[in-house]
């Protein structure tokens, strides 16, 4: 078993999370007084479903990319967040969130492990704002070729809103999440198609109108493989036990 603290520091590090203005605290969140770890479950949000589903399954330490303390929301640990915590608190499991630190790691991020998935070797547009990645295709590939590549590799069917051009695709961007303001961006930067998490109504009319391709796969989806992968680094490094637990989520 390794202390809890000591693992949180080495994360801390690991991401650098000093460096990065977030809309949550990145880090430990809550600390349940279990100070050494033995079993770790990983999972995209910390809903109730999977506090429960990490007390069922035995785990220290719960690792999440969603965790709780929003900018904006209320402050008080009462209604859901409060039960949430309390389900914490009584289980003995520690709770670690990492947002935008996890989605811009050059290694275990969301954008680079997403790019995996999708066999694109990428990197960032812009080395100093990391969170948007793009890759040159070696060979060409069919709109409807990418559509049908996320759905195999995601499990799920994107939605997929045209350009309006004909051809086929040669550069593709991605960002995981809720990214789908960076439409003019992506256009901007001379790619043919941009993969988010999620759309709003206006990204029909930028695809359009930009002539980019967009793919909204799914904000749960395009945020699996960071924090599991995070995980199993994890427990090779401090011999943890270690479980990715995915709660199904459609949006």
């Amino acid at each position: 078993m390794v202390s809890l603290y000591e693992i949180e520091r080495y994360c801390n590090g690991l991401l650098e999370v000093e460096t990065c203005e977030d809309y949550c605290p990145n880090g430990l969140q809550v600390d349940a007084g279990r100070e050494s770890v033995r079993r770790v479950v990983s999972g995209v949000s910390a809903s109730q479903a999977l506090v429960d589903a990490a007390a069922v399954a035995g785990a220290d330490l719960l690792l999440v990319h969603h965790g709780y303390f929003w900018k904006g929301e209320g402050q008080t640990l009462t209604g859901i967040k409060g039960r949430r915590v309390r389900t914490l608190i009584q289980a003995g499991i520690s709770l670690l969130a990492y947002h935008l630190p996890l989605d811009a790691h050059p290694r275990f991020g969301n954008n680079r492990q997403l790019g995996e998935l999708l066999d694109l070797d990428g990197a960032p547009l812009d080395p100093t704002e990391p969170l948007v990645w793009a890759a040159e295709l070696s060979a060409p590939l069919g709109p409807d070729d990418l559509a049908e590549q996320l759905h195999v590799a995601l499990g799920r069917r994107p939605l997929h809103l045209p350009s309006g051009r004909e051809g086929p695709l040669r550069r593709i961007g991605w960002c995981s999440g809720a990214a789908q303001g960076y439409m003019e961006r992506a256009a901007a930067a001379g790619l043919d198609a941009f993969i988010s998490g999620e759309v709003s109504e206006q990204t029909a009319h930028l695809a359009r109108e930009l002539g980019v391709h967009f793919y909204g796969a799914g904000h749960h989806a395009t945020e699996r493989a960071g924090v599991r992968a995070l995980g199993e680094h994890l427990a090779g490094r401090f011999a943890l036990e270690h479980r990715f637990i995915d709660i199904p989520n459609p949006v």
